[in-house]
C-alpha cells in the first residue's frame, strides 16, 4: 500500500518557497520513497486499491514539525499533562515528533530504570512520535553512558533551582564530572541557562505585578550562565552544549563570540519570547509566567534578529503545564505561581502570525521548527524535511486561515494559556505520521479510525 500526496505548494529541502510536487510514501515502512516535480491534477491510479490519494490543491504541504522541548510529566504528574493528551495537542499543531524533557515526571529520567518506567507509561498512548532527553543531576554521572546506550538523545541540567525537588541543580564540579564523562560521545548537554538565585520575595512587593516577577529574574542570570558554559567548553571542546529557552538578548554577544571562536554551541528560543512582550502582559495574570521570563519588545526584536542571522538555531515550545491551582489564577499571584507556558498545538500559527509581520518566510519557520530541531535531537536521519528515505511525516496547512484561540480549542490537558483570546493566522488542516492520517481539523481532532500509532524513538 502506498500513499500519494500531490499539491501546488509543497515545501521541499533547499528551496526557499513551496513548489508543485507529488510525494509517494510506502505505508508498509512509513518512508518517503519518491518525490516528483509537478502537481498531478488527476489520480492515474484511481482504480488501484493499493494506492491512497491526497490532493492538497492550493494548501501548503510541510514536513511534520519536531518540538525538541516538551514536558509531558508522565508518570507521576499526569494531572499536569500526559503522553496521550500532550501528543494529541502536538499533532493538532502539526508537530509529529516531540522530545520529552527529563522533568517534571516522577521519577525524572536520570537512570535507565527511570527511563524504562517512562517508556512503559508511554506505551500505546502516543499520537506523535516521542523521543527522550535524560537528566544530569548531582551524583548521577555513572548513569549517563548507560542512558545513552538505552536511546536517550542527550542530557539536560539546571544551573538554578528547577522548581521540583527531585531534579536539583548542578554545581560547577558536577558539570565537570558530567562533561568529562560525556566528552568523547556524540551526545549533547542542554543547559537551563540561569546562574545564581532568583531574587527573594519581599513582603512589601506586589506579587500580582508582572514587573515584580520580571525584576526577580534579570538578564544577568542568563548572561552569567552563558559565560560559565562557554568557559567550560574550552576545556571540553568536543562536547556540544546547547542553551535551552534563551530569553536574554544580553547573552547574544557571548554566544556570537563563542560560535565565532569555533565552540560547539547551539541555542534555542521559544514561541513565547518571540510572540509575547512584557509591555503587553496584564498584571495579575500568572498564565504569562515562565522561567526565564518574557521580556520587553526591544529584547524581542533582538531575539528575532539573532534567529534570522542564524545565531539562534531553532525554536521550541517549552510546553510546561501544571494544574490550575498551581498557576494561582484566582489570586493573580505571579510570584508564587508555577512558571511555565502551555503552547502545544499553537506554535506554527504563533510564529507565522508574528513572523509574517517581520518578513519571515514559511521556509525559514520550518527550518527553525523542524529541520534544526530534528538535527539538534539526533533525529535528522528520520525527521525534519520532505526527503526520500526519511519518515513520511507531513502536514497540510492553510496559511491564510484565521482562528481565535479559545479554551475549548486547546487540546492539552489543562486549558490554561496566555494565548486564549488571540486571533492567529495559519491553521493545520491535517497531520500525517508515516503517511497515516492522525489529525483532521474537519472532524475536530484525529479521525475516528485513528489509533495511537506514535513510536518511541
Amino acid at each position: 500500500m502506498i500513499l500519494v500526496c500531490t499539491g501546488r505548494n509543497v515545501l521541499l529541502p533547499g528551496i526557499p518557497s513551496p513548489v508543485p510536487a507529488t510525494l509517494t510514501i510506502d505505508l508498509s515502512t512509513g518512508k518517503l520513497i519518491h518525490i516528483a516535480d509537478g502537481y498531478q491534477t488527476t489520480n492515474p491510479d484511481r482504480r488501484d486499491s493499493t494506492v491512497r490519494w491526497i490532493d492538497a490543491g492550493d494548501k501548503t504541504v510541510l514536513p511534520g514539525l519536531v518540538d525538541a522541548h516538551v514536558h509531558l510529566n508522565e508518570p507521576g504528574r499526569t494531572d499536569w499533562e500526559g503522553f496521550r493528551t500532550g501528543t494529541k495537542a502536538a499533532i493538532s499543531g502539526g508537530v509529529t515528533t516531540v522530545v520529552d524533557m527529563p522533568l517534571n515526571s516522577i521519577p525524572p529520567t536520570t537512570t535507565v530504570e527511570n527511563l524504562r518506567l517512562k517508556q512503559a507509561a508511554a506505551f500505546e498512548q502516543c499520537y506523535s512520535d516521542v523521543a527522550f532527553w535524560g537528566g544530569v543531576i548531582p551524583g548521577n554521572q555513572e548513569h549517563l553512558k548507560p542512558l545513552l546506550a538505552s536511546g536517550i538523545k542527550g542530557f539536560k541540567c539546571f544551573l538554578i533551582e528547577s522548581g521540583v525537588d527531585e531534579f536539583p541543580c548542578v554545581s560547577t564540579q558536577d558539570l565537570e564530572l558530567s562533561m568529562n564523562e560525556l566528552q568523547n560521545t556524540s551526545t549533547v548537554l542542554l543547559f537551563h541557562a540561569e546562574l545564581g538565585s532568583a531574587a527573594a520575595k519581599e513582603d512589601a512587593l506586589d506579587v500580582t505585578l508582572y514587573s515584580t516577577f520580571l525584576d526577580s529574574r534579570p538578564q544577568q542570570l542568563e548572561t552569567d550562565a552563558v559565560s560559565l558554559i562557554t568557559s567550560l567548553q574550552k576545556k571540553y571542546p568536543a562536547l556540544r552544549c546547547h542553551i535551552v529557552h534563551l530569553s536574554a538578548s544580553s547573552a547574544l554577544p557571548l554566544i556570537r563570540a563563542g560560535k565565532s571562536a569555533g565552540l560547539n554551541l547551539t541555542v534555542e528560543t521559544c514561541f513565547h519570547y518571540l510572540c509575547l512582550s512584557a509591555t503587553d502582559i496584564p498584571n495579575g495574570h500568572p498564565e504569562f509566567k515562565c522561567c526565564p521570563p518574557v521580556r520587553d519588545a526591544a529584547n524581542q526584536d533582538l531575539l528575532w534578529d539573532a534567529l534570522k542571522e542564524g545565531l539562534i538555531d531553532c525554536v521550541v515550545s517549552d510546553h510546561s503545564p501544571c494544574v490550575a491551582e498551581l498557576k494561582k489564577l484566582d489570586e493573580g499571584d505571579v510570584i508564587g505561581a508555577w512558571g511555565g507556558i502551555s503552547t502545544l498545538g499553537l506554535g506554527l500559527s504563533l510564529l507565522w502570525t508574528e513572523g509574517r509581520r517581520r518578513g519571515v518566510s514559511i521556509a525559514q519557520i520550518v527550518q527553525w521548527t523542524s529541520l534544526k530541531t530534528a538535527e539538534h535531537a539526533g533525529l535528522g536521519h528520520l525527521k525534519g524535511q520532505l526527503k526520500v528515505g526519511l519518515d513520511g511525516d507531513f502536514i497540510i496547512w492553510d496559511p491564510d486561515a484565521e482562528f481565535m484561540v479559545t479554551s475549548d480549542s486547546l487540546n492539552f490537558k489543562n486549558k490554561i494559556s496566555p494565548y486564549i483570546g488571540m486571533t492567529l493566522q495559519g491553521r493545520v488542516e491535517q497531520s500525517y505520521l508515516r503517511g497515516i492520517l492522525v489529525y483532521d481539523v474537519a472532524t475536530h481532532g484525529q479521525p475516528a479510525e485513528s489509533v495511537a500509532i506514535g513510536q518511541l524513538l
